[in-house]
């Protein structure tokens, strides 16, 4: 038995960027009347509510829902009828500078440097530094295709950890690189969140689809999680189902 099934977003929940769609929501729902549930990903928490807060079926038990934006760096919790926020750790502004131009001597110096872009290419997300290759509004297609194997920003990852030394470099997403401060990584988050909620690690499990070397989420399993790896929205509802099947 699990006290606590914790999940990526973006290609374990939902398309990247897209809101969860109604059979998820309902799956949630379900999971909520067995365990408490967390979403820990990269995007910020405007992301999160477009993509998951606001479209839980009424019945879901948002009190027992933990929502962890920018890879865990912030915390918010369901409390007397609105979403608070529990705590947040932002980067300095020097912190933002020095990362906002390693990431435009990395981009000229590997020459990965696509032919379209839609909208911003990098976000300040306050405790997280977002690069999304294609740009923030890319469709999903275009998305899919760039670097379906992670080899791309595997070679960027590469040169951005020798030009920024003590920060966290992991890859999420269809295109995104995230940078947080040393030792913040999806590891981290859950550590806070075992203290935050009471819940011990061995209690969790963890539910994402880059759980390999370099992934976001193959922190989860070196911090000795349960984990299971997922192909899409479509396995994680099957993941889904056969957890609500056990705990009851």
């Amino acid at each position: 038995m699990k006290q606590l099934v914790a999940f990526d977003l973006d290609g374990t929940l939902a398309e990247s960027k897209q809101a969860i769609q109604p059979d998820m929501g309902e799956a949630l729902a379900d999971l909520l009347t067995v365990a408490h549930v967390a979403v820990i990903s990269g995007g910020d928490w405007p992301q999160f509510d477009k993509q998951v807060a606001s479209r839980l079926p009424d019945r879901a038990d948002r009190s027992r829902l933990w929502l962890m934006p920018t890879t865990g760096t912030k915390l918010y919790t369901f409390r007397e009828g609105q979403w608070r926020t529990v705590y947040a750790e932002l980067f300095s502004d020097e912190q933002k500078q020095q990362i906002l131009t390693a990431f435009d001597e990395s981009l000229e110096a590997t020459g990965f440097v696509p032919e379209q872009t839609w909208g911003e290419r990098i976000e300040d997300r306050g405790s997280q530094i977002t690069f999304s290759a294609l740009g923030q509004q890319a469709p999903i297609h275009a998305k899919e295709v760039w670097d379906p194997d992670f080899a791309k920003r595997k070679v960027i990852q590469a040169d951005l950890k020798k030009r920024l030394p003590g920060l966290s470099i992991n890859m999420g997403g269809a295109t995104s690189i995230d940078i947080t401060q040393e030792g913040v990584d999806k590891a981290y988050g859950l550590k806070r969140l075992r203290d935050e909620s009471g819940i011990p690690l061995d209690a969790m499990m963890f539910v994402g689809d880059a759980i390999f070397p370099g992934g976001n989420d193959y922190p989860a399993k070196e911090l000795g999680l349960d984990t299971v790896r997922v192909r899409d929205p479509q396995d994680t509802l099957s993941v889904i189902a056969t957890v609500v099947a056990c705990q009851k």
